[in-house]
């Protein structure tokens, strides 16, 4: 797909769509609606006084051959208050914009972008919203499969810009979509098509692309570092446990401490003994959503180049029920040392983090984040619009909060007070890995706590924003994470 920064008039381009944002508070006068109410001949004024008038957020009106324009669609985005429009507004309106038009077998999309927001920004929201929206969930249809459209994406302005910048700008959106679709690619893949040993292929083949150096270690490497965790989780299951290790170089000194990103890569889980129930299991396919987005932002920062040192760590299991399957009320040591009663085999995640996160912890870490469908409890406490973010150092809270501003991915701090701490004390081990009913995000990440000593660390628990389920016309992964990792490497403002 191009991406190309356009200077010229709204009016004289050539495309198959022009996304044009009007707002509800626009000026009677603003110069560019009377010039555009004037070539559509008064429609302008004619729609105002109308129900298809479409200044209200996410309100779309399409207006087909516009006699006096060059644009074969002429998009009419509703846009909201200008006050409240800004890059992430124009993110999501144009995946909304796109989508509506999504069968019209578009190939030259252009956006005029206005002058609300600053034009670098603008530019890279509206690529990545376009790009975004040009996925779909559909790979294993064999009828009715949506047809891929979109070769090119202009980005319109009339004013004077730093081409180089703007451009550069709209290249980092192109990488940033592109993994994110990506990653959503990869979750909806079921678990009789990805499983640990095919997630790590799949991480060998990103590593090469995009020049990554890459180490998988099976079962062998996993008992000789003392991983018993992973080990643990991954014995009901005949796929043997992975764990992936991805590396980019990327700072000035190659010695310098690196930046730890983990990500849970559960293929499948179906609880083990602790048997989830069976309605709705079908999307434990997606319990490797922050393996994915780990994965996938390794690659968006190799392609951008982040002048970091950067270590993705991925374990790789499948959580199933067999006669070698670890029961409730088994104690396991994991790399670390510390040991655990296993109270619930669905709590599984937590313990491959935890060896995976003593590991980054072993590395000299900078500061680490891990990222995973952890629990159902923060979809309780937070829904389906926010991730819950837990973090034990203030900087590094400071740092994932402006990425999460930067990207649109929406997160809400939690508590990690140390009174939560006694939920998971046992009598006949260390720690066990549930504590009771109540504040189960909470404890599920005092038991990660456990696992990072004195590094400055943050869990990003995405167990309710993973998947899109039933909102409008869009289905399947979000690939949360990927955009807001990528911005926490860099340090944002890129």
């Amino acid at each position: 797909m191009k991406i190309r920064l356009v200077k010229e008039s709204w009016d004289s381009i050539e495309c198959d769509a022009l996304i044009m944002p009007v707002f509800e508070n626009e000026d009677e006068g603003d110069s560019l609606l009377v010039d555009l109410d004037e070539k559509l001949g008064g429609l302008i004024n004619e729609l105002k006084s109308t129900e298809e008038w479409t200044s209200k957020a996410g309100q779309i009106s399409v207006i087909y051959r516009p006699e006096k324009l060059k644009t074969a669609r002429l998009i009419l985005l509703g846009a909201g208050k200008k006050e409240d429009y800004d890059s992430h507004s124009i993110r999501s309106l144009m995946v909304k914009a796109v989508r509506k038009v999504k069968g019209y077998n578009l190939k030259r999309v252009a956006f005029y972008g206005r002058s609300q927001v600053e034009s670098k920004r603008a530019a890279r929201a509206a690529v990545e919203g376009i790009m975004l929206a040009t996925y779909e969930a559909d790979d294993y249809k064999t009828k009715d499969r949506s047809k891929s459209f979109v070769e090119e994406i202009l980005f319109v302005s009339g004013e004077e810009l730093d081409v180089a910048e703007v451009e550069a700008s709209m290249e980092r959106g192109k990488i940033l979509a592109n993994a994110t679709n990506m990653a959503r690619k990869l979750v909806n893949e079921p678990g009789n098509r990805v499983n640990p040993s095919r997630l790590a292929q799949a991480a060998t083949e990103v590593a090469a692309k995009c020049g990554l150096e890459i180490e998988v270690w099976g079962e062998p490497e996993l008992e000789d570092k003392g991983m018993g965790a992973i080990l643990a989780v991954a014995r009901g299951s005949d796929e043997p446990a992975r764990f992936i290790i991805l590396k980019h170089f990327g700072a000035p000194d190659c010695e310098a401490k690196p930046i730890v990103l983990v990500g849970k890569g559960v293929t499948f889980d179906s609880g083990g003994l602790s048997l989830k129930p069976a309605q709705s299991m079908e999307e434990m396919k997606a319990d490797k959503a922050g393996a994915c987005a780990v994965l996938a932002a390794m690659e968006a920062i190799a392609r951008i180049g982040v002048k970091k040192n950067v270590v993705g760590l991925i374990p790789a299991v499948e959580n199933l029920p067999s006669g070698r399957a670890q029961r409730p009320g088994d104690v396991i040591r994991a790399m670390n040392g510390t040991t655990i009663e296993v109270i619930n085999t669905d709590a599984e995640g937590r313990l491959i983090l935890a060896d995976a996160l003593s590991y980054g912890q072993q590395l000299g870490a900078e500061f680490m984040v891990d990222i995973a469908t952890l629990t159902g409890a923060v979809v309780v406490a937070l829904g389906k619009v926010r991730a819950g973010i837990f973090c034990n150092n203030e900087e590094l809270f400071e740092r994932v909060w402006r990425a999460s501003d930067q990207s649109g991915e929406k997160l809400w701090r939690m508590p990690l007070d140390d009174e939560y701490r006694k939920e998971i004390e046992s009598s006949i081990a260390d720690i066990k890995n549930v504590g009771n009913r109540w504040g189960g995000a909470i404890t599920a990440a005092k038991f990660l706590q456990e696992f990072v000593g004195d590094v400055p660390w943050c869990h990003i628990d995405i167990a309710g924003v993973d998947l899109f389920k039933g909102e409008g016309n869009v289905n399947g992964p979000t690939g949360f994470g990927v955009r807001t990792l990528v911005e926490i490497v860099s340090g944002t403002g890129q």
